[in-house]
């Protein structure tokens, strides 16, 4: 961290932080590209897909979007970056759940909520993430004028100490394939490369080749 800045503070993500969470996750779904999962499972404009992220985070069911799953980083008392962290098992489970308690929520339709799992399933082909006994870091953003800062660092540093606390012995996250500002913080973080997976189609829709996952040892 440059010489002048605060130290982050890093803590639990609180309910008053929904709206910078669900604003990260639009964000680390997107990387560098245009548009993210939300943007095309949902296929709407962006203060709707802001708003049912919200909703997301504060649902019953404790997704990878749910707040309690967050941690942040705050530079002089305001949020400035954060992630979640958990372990891999059943979070695909979760996440539909999530997906179709706020659905219900907001009154769409059987039908709307098909629509929604089928566009999102463009990225079966290529997805990677840890697998069973592995912890989990996603969602990993910062916000524009907070980068550089050493912000994920400090995160990561925090998120692999709460897994071993856990009792997990190896992490994993995965990243869109040319988002290489955040393969350089991995790779920075200690994580080295383990798997990746490419798919035309994925490319057509979403402008990356695929996903590439690291790992490393906790």
């Amino acid at each position: 961290m440059a010489a002048g800045q605060s130290q982050p503070a890093i803590r639990p993500a609180r309910p008053e932080d929904v709206s910078f969470i669900a604003r990260n996750i639009l964000s680390s779904q997107r990387g560098p590209f245009p548009r993210g999962w939300f943007d095309i499972a949902l296929g709407w404009n962006e203060p709707q897909c802001l708003s049912f992220v919200e909703c997301t985070a504060i649902a019953q069911t404790r997704s990878w979007w749910h707040i309690t799953q967050f941690i942040v980083a705050e530079v002089e008392g305001h949020p400035a970056a954060s992630l979640c962290a958990l372990p891999a098992t059943g979070t695909e489970a979760a996440a539909r759940a999530a997906i179709k308690e706020v659905a219900t929520a907001i009154g769409l339709s059987a039908t709307d909520l098909t629509a929604i799992f089928r566009r999102g399933a463009y990225g079966a082909n290529c997805w990677v993430q840890g697998g069973e006994g592995e912890w989990l870091i996603e969602h990993v953003a910062t916000l524009p004028e907070y980068r550089g800062r050493g912000l994920v660092q400090a995160l990561i540093d925090h998120a692999l100490s709460a897994g071993k606390q856990a009792g997990f012995n190896q992490a994993s996250i995965s990243f869109l394939i040319g988002n290489e500002a955040a393969e350089r913080c991995y790779a920075k973080a200690g994580f080295t490369f383990a798997e990746e997976k490419r798919d035309p189609a994925f490319e057509s829709i979403t402008g990356s080749p695929g996903f590439r996952r690291f790992t490393r040892a906790i």
